[in-house]
């Protein structure tokens, strides 16, 4: 359900590539400290969002540095440490266990259970340090399953708990900023359900799986993405966000769209 919220690269300026890249490595290193090197594997660019938004809002002290890795062991590749890294790691293997836990009940996914196993045991301290995000992952992840399995033809329940799993995600501080963070995380979420839904909507028909939309509706599918990344982008730019606000930028007005119309091509393709 993710891979959207990722950068349009080619608009991407070659010092603001080296930064997405800097936080996308960081990320990783630190699921590998606080986790493991198997839950590396996990590691989406959409968490590398989280990051730069919470480091942009807060403007932590970052530690920095460059070596190359056992994934990348020719060139050395430069990273950034900081607790909203810190944090957007533990936020991967958090969503990541209830993400590979739905795989696996809705596909019978044995890749997705093994991982499942493998990231449970990481869980007893992500639940005990964030226990009103994890709350959040597992409800919004069970319901998504009570409607799925109800067949639940209104798009809007399901969007909407995909939003509300969002909303406690984006917020770390509950401080001034959480109201925007929380309305921001919402909508951001209603519009990767909905963008998923649209992208798989032909195969899920094909395949007899369930999908939230109708075939009826199809002319105003655009409209529910549009209106969903409106709201994202309205209490986005409520926040006093400076740093790296270019990259943000490109990831919220461009590179969101650019990755649904991937998906979307490769799905019709395929």
């Amino acid at each position: 359900m993710f891979g959207f919220v990722t950068a349009n690269s080619a608009e991407l300026s070659k010092e603001q590539k080296r930064r997405y890249s800097a936080v996308y490595c960081g990320i990783c290193r630190c699921i590998r400290s606080q986790h493991t090197n198997t839950a590396r594997l996990t590691l989406r660019y959409d968490m590398a969002f989280l990051a730069l938004l919470l480091m942009s809002l807060y403007e932590p002290e970052e530690i920095s540095g460059g070596r190359a890795c056992a994934l990348h062991p020719i060139k050395p590749r430069p990273w950034v440490d900081n607790e909203y890294i810190r944090y957007a790691a533990d936020m991967n293997v958090a969503l990541a266990y209830y993400q590979c836990l739905d795989d696996w009940r809705d596909d019978g996914s044995q890749a997705a259970h093994l991982m499942a196993n493998h990231l449970k045991k990481q869980m007893s301290r992500l639940t005990e340090q964030y226990p009103r995000q994890c709350d959040a992952m597992e409800g919004g992840i069970a319901r998504l399953a009570e409607l799925e399995n109800a067949g639940c033809d209104n798009p809007d329940e399901p969007a909407n708990c995909f939003g509300q799993l969002m909303a406690q995600l984006m917020v770390y501080r509950q401080d001034l900023w959480e109201p925007y963070l929380q309305q921001m995380g919402f909508s951001l979420g209603r519009f990767i359900y909905l963008a998923d839904a649209v992208a798989d909507f032909d195969r899920d028909k094909r395949k007899g799986r369930y999908n939230p939309l109708r075939e009826e509706d199809r002319s105003r599918w655009d409209e529910y993405l549009v209106l969903a990344m409106g709201r994202c982008t309205e209490n986005y730019e409520k926040l006093p966000l400076v740093q790296d606000k270019a990259l943000l930028d490109n990831i919220l007005y461009s590179g969101v769209w650019t990755n649904f119309g991937k998906k979307k091509r490769q799905e019709d393709e395929g």
